[in-house]
This record gives C-alpha cells, structure tokens and sequence, in this order.
C-alpha cells in the first residue's frame, strides 16, 4: 500500500473504534496522555474532543509531569509500536507511583506490561507507519476517554469525523484530494508554514508540519493565532518572501477574535510571503473538524512527495536516529 492508500483509509480506522467494550479511565482527577510523534497527535485529537472534569495534558517526553504522582493522575500511554522510549520510562513511573495506567498500541512492550499487570489495554491494528495509522489510534483514544465520561457520545463523534472524511475524500476524487494537491503543488520550491488558531486550527496545522516532514522530507512549520502575532508576525519581511508559503486553516468554531486575527494576519503578511491558500473545517465535533483539515495536509504532503520523485512511506533518517539510540552511538 502506498501513503495515498493509508490516507483513503482514515474513515475506516475511525469507524474501527466504534462499539468496543472497553475499560474506562476513572472519571475523577487529572488525566496525563502519555505520547510521541504520531501517537503524541492522537492523544492531543482525543483530548480536543473531551470535556474533562479535571485538568487533561498530553506528555510528549520522558517521565511524567512532575505534578502527576502527587496530583494521583490517571496516565493513558500510547504508542503505536509498544516500544516508544519516552512513553515506556513514563509507564514505569506510572507503575513506581501505583498510578492509574491504561494503554493503546499495536503491540510491543507495552503490550507485554499490560498483560502482566492485567491493565486496561486497547490494542490497536499494527503494520502501518504510526503517522498513518493515526485514525485507528485516535478511535482508540477517543473511545477511552468516552467510556470514561470525559467525551460525550465518544461514537457518534467518531462516526460524524469517519461520514466527513468520507465525504471529502470521495474515493480519491473527492474536494479534500483536489485541493490538497492544489496546495502541495503551490508549495513547490517553497518551505510551508501553517497557521491556525489555538485547538483544532493549531493541531491540524502542526499535523501538516510533520506530514510535510516525513512525507515530502522537506523543513515546514506550524504556528498558532493568537501567540504568532506577538512575536513571529515581526520576522517577516519582503526578502525572504520567495522561499515560503502560507497556509491558513479556519475552523468554524474559532473564537471570532481568532477569525479576525487570522485575517489581519493575512493582511499584514500580504507582499511580505506568498498565500497559497486557505482551508475551512467541516462538520460539527472537534473531531470532524479537525481531520477535516488535516486530511487536505496529508494529501498535500503526498503530492509534494510524488513531485520531488521521493516515496513517502519510508522515513530512513528516523529509523537510522532510533537506531543510534538503541546502540548507544554518536
């Protein structure tokens, strides 16, 4: 299968998630999301959905916030292979502490720790490159939290995102296909910078970073409204225009200082870097809102990817990094 295939298959992996009896993470204290890469992005799309009773943060790094052994903190660790290092040294300090830990993965050592500490786990299919397995995932995640009562009618949200995508993916002909390779064709000999308002605009946008990254292996980046107009807004000038292009995602439930925000921004920018195009979310839920703008990246990576003559599966200088790491070399 190819990248474009794993991309067609989004609705299936989120309508995958649908109607599992599983173990609900307890419905009271603070909620750590242990994650990295495209695990790290599931957990963030699951906790965009939730409307937690207690605080809800995702760890992407070592250990646990220093705060989650004294606060007595639920911990959900995902990881796509089983074998994240970062989220495995969090789990045993789950464990050490006597936390409350769930799992999603396909397998792996956690599927190992799971099974021998009999823990709540979700297991997820394998076989896929984690980015592209990010529906699957997030059904997980999401299907978790729900059982929980942290989202409200967890498969309903999930059915709505899977209906959306659907919809615009239309077997490969679909307006989230067309546009998304009107985009990767505009950012040709550009570097890609995505910018979207705090929550889904800017999960969606970091989401097109790395889909650029490991799909195109090109530089891009993400940027969030309304930080980037106190500081980032100033860095760009009319010399440096020629080697970037702007992306701005709308979501529909942008807090109205956002949307203006993101116009102004526009504005002021204008002359000063190329706009190659807007994208607006569809559907009502978190959830549909967000893939509906991640999907249009993904596919943009693809065709960025197929322009520049590389594969978009393999992701050789990570393998080799994790590599380095496991030998101990430098």
């Amino acid at each position: 299968m190819t990248m474009f295939d794993d991309i067609m298959s989004l609705p299936e992996q989120l309508r995958w998630g649908i109607g599992h009896e599983i173990a609900p993470l307890r419905a009271d204290g603070p909620i750590v999301l242990l994650g990295m890469g495209g695990s790290a992005m599931a957990a963030t799309i699951g906790s965009l959905a939730s409307t937690p009773r207690s605080p809800m943060v995702v760890h992407r790094g070592y250990g646990l916030p220093a705060w989650a052994a004294d606060s007595g903190a639920s911990v959900l660790a995902v990881s796509y292979s089983g074998n994240t290092e970062e989220v495995l040294s969090g789990v045993d300090e789950a464990i050490s502490a006597g936390l409350d830990l769930s799992v999603v993965a396909s397998g792996g050592r956690l599927a190992e720790i799971a099974g021998e500490r009999d823990l709540p786990y979700f297991e997820v299919p394998g076989g896929l490159q984690p980015r592209a397995g990010v529906g699957y995932q997030t059904a997980a995640v999401t299907a978790m939290l729900g059982a929980g009562g942290h989202i409200a009618n967890a498969d309903a949200a999930l059915v709505e995102a899977a209906d959306v995508v659907d919809e615009l993916l239309g077997g490969g002909n679909g307006g989230a296909v067309e546009l998304g390779r009107d985009l990767g064709e505009g950012l040709e000999g550009r570097t890609a910078v995505i910018y979207g308002g705090r929550g889904v605009g800017s999960t969606a946008a970091y989401r097109w970073k790395t889909q650029i990254n490991e799909n195109a292996k090109v530089p891009a980046f993400a940027g969030v409204v309304p930080e980037m107009n106190h500081n980032e807004l100033e860095g760009w000038q009319p010399e440096t225009s020629g080697a970037f292009g702007v992306i701005y995602l709308r979501d529909s439930a942008d807090h109205p200082s956002i949307a203006r925000r993101l116009d102004l921004s526009g504005t002021v920018l204008s002359g000063k870097v190329r706009r190659v195009g807007d994208v607006h979310s569809s559907g009502d839920g978190a959830l549909a809102r967000f893939f509906s703008l991640a999907v249009v990246g993904d596919v943009a990576s693809v065709a960025m990817a197929e322009a520049a003559g590389v594969d978009a599966t393999p992701v050789v200088t990570l393998e080799a990094f994790k590599t380095m790491l496991a030998k101990g070399t430098s």
